[in-house]
């Protein structure tokens, strides 16, 4: 059974066109309900959370009615990060958790993401069952049975003292002065408190969402504005989350950025050494670079690679038996803590290892020497199918006889927006410039 609404992390697009419409998530909502409901029994609950943008009030208020109407009872969250939804969905004996939110996207975007009772997000198997329950008549319940719904104002606090359990026992951030850009996201409140009740020296930056302004200019897309403030107020490092705090890459004291392959670097040995790191493997996309698994591989760690997005790194863990893994772009997924993504959560995991070595944020955020990779971004038309044309699957095949053995390729549609990503890795840089250009030249022309 093969999906057409659903990506790689849900439901996504631009707000008010389809498929990110009220009606849709009415049904979409609906359908959820349904499949969650399959034995009848009432009951049933869903928790719902969102980030900061203007058009969750609408998704949110349709996905209510859609499960509401199907009986479920529908717990509102309000603005928290998706892992609090994952970590809530279970704490709270829900059937089903939802996020509303487009991640790292710009404001005028949003997305919906499921989450079975087990916190984790769902299967591509799943996913497609609740298709085929949109494509046809969704049984409403009974008038006696409808959902009620309501909302919850204790979920950010619940989250709050799970992320600072995580944090080890005996250590503080006492002393260490963190900027933290929250992407006037869904954690412009929870990440500050976190740090400041753990000791740290805290200095805000994206903590004021107006509807319009999340990812704008700030968070782990832009994270040229954090660099800006540790320079201005000497800190000792930044943490800059996505809209939605599912991932983080890390700044250092000078301001250069560590992405999420730096940080997988540093956590796998750090677990390795304490027998802590579960198959003795970590668990990263393809889009990681070479040189992480050039580190990895002389520790004798192994790398498994999986399809780019977070839940197929999640769905090779638990297949797997492992405990740490993640994506480049910075979600770090530690099972130990958490069932998806946790920018926070990662960025404490860093924060203890800087005051349990005494080390500043540049030793740590520097663990190898990455090969050059370069990776372009192509835009094609809605219904276009550029990978699939003569000239750039020609393209691709002269590319590949270039590099040989030098180096790696990787093309490949994205999940959430429609973009063809081009990527290469060659210790020649000029080689692989050209490589990537001249594949993007072919997409460009087709598209």
């Amino acid at each position: 059974m093969t999906r057409k609404l659903f990506g790689t992390d849900g439901v996504r697009g631009q707000a008010n066109s389809h498929p990110m419409t009220a009606e849709l998530a009415l049904r979409l909502g609906a359908a959820a309900g349904r499949y969650f409901r399959r034995d009848g029994r009432a009951g049933h609950r869903v928790v719902i959370g969102k980030d900061t943008r203007l058009s969750g009030y609408m998704l949110e208020t349709a996905l209510t009615a859609g499960f509401t109407s199907t009986g479920m009872n529908v717990l509102l969250l309000g603005p928290v990060p998706t892992p609090a939804v994952g970590l809530l969905t279970t704490s709270m004996r829900a059937d089903v958790g939802v996020m509303i939110s487009a991640s790292h996207n710009p404001a005028t975007d949003n997305g919906i993401k499921l989450f079975g009772p087990d916190g984790y997000k769902l299967s591509d198997e799943a996913e497609a069952q609740i298709e085929a329950l949109m494509e046809g008549e969704i049984e409403p319940a009974r008038a006696p049975n409808i959902g009620r719904a309501k909302r919850i104002d204790d979920g950010r606090f619940r989250y709050v003292e799970r992320v600072k359990s995580t944090f080890p026992h005996g250590l503080t951030l006492d002393g260490l002065k963190v900027v933290i850009d929250c992407a006037n996201g869904a954690a412009y409140r929870a990440a500050p408190e976190v740090l400041w009740e753990l000791g740290a020296e805290v200095i805000p930056v994206g903590v004021s969402p107006n509807g319009h302004n999340i990812n704008d200019g700030v968070g782990s897309t832009a994270p040229e504005t954090a660099a800006e403030r540790i320079h201005e107020t000497g800190a000792d490092v930044g943490i800059c989350l996505d809209g939605d705090a599912d991932r983080v890459v890390l700044i250092d004291e000078h301001g250069v950025v560590a992405d999420g392959d730096q940080l997988m670097a540093l956590f796998a040995n750090r677990w390795a050494s304490e027998g802590r790191l579960k198959q003795q493997t970590l668990a990263a996309t393809v889009m990681s670079n070479l040189g992480l698994e050039r580190y990895l591989n002389e520790r004798e760690i192994r790398l498994h690679r999986t399809p780019v997005g977070d839940r197929y790194v999640v769905e090779a863990m638990r297949a797997n038996g492992l405990n740490l893994g993640g994506e480049q772009s910075g979600h770090i997924v530690m099972t130990d803590y958490a069932t998806t993504g946790d920018g926070l959560i990662a960025g404490l995991q860093f924060l203890a290892e800087m005051v349990r070595t005494n080390r500043p944020a540049s030793e740590l955020a520097r663990s190898f020497e990455k090969v050059p990779q370069l990776l372009r971004n192509v835009r094609y038309g809605i219904g276009a199918a550029p990978l699939e044309k003569p000239g750039v699957q020609a393209a691709i095949a002269a590319a590949e006889a270039r590099l040989g053995s030098s180096g790696r390729l990787l093309i490949r549609k994205s999940g959430t927006e429609p973009l063809i990503r081009v990527m290469a890795e060659a210790e020649d840089e000029d080689l692989m410039t050209e490589i990537v250009n001249e594949i993007v030249g072919a997409v460009e022309e087709s598209a």
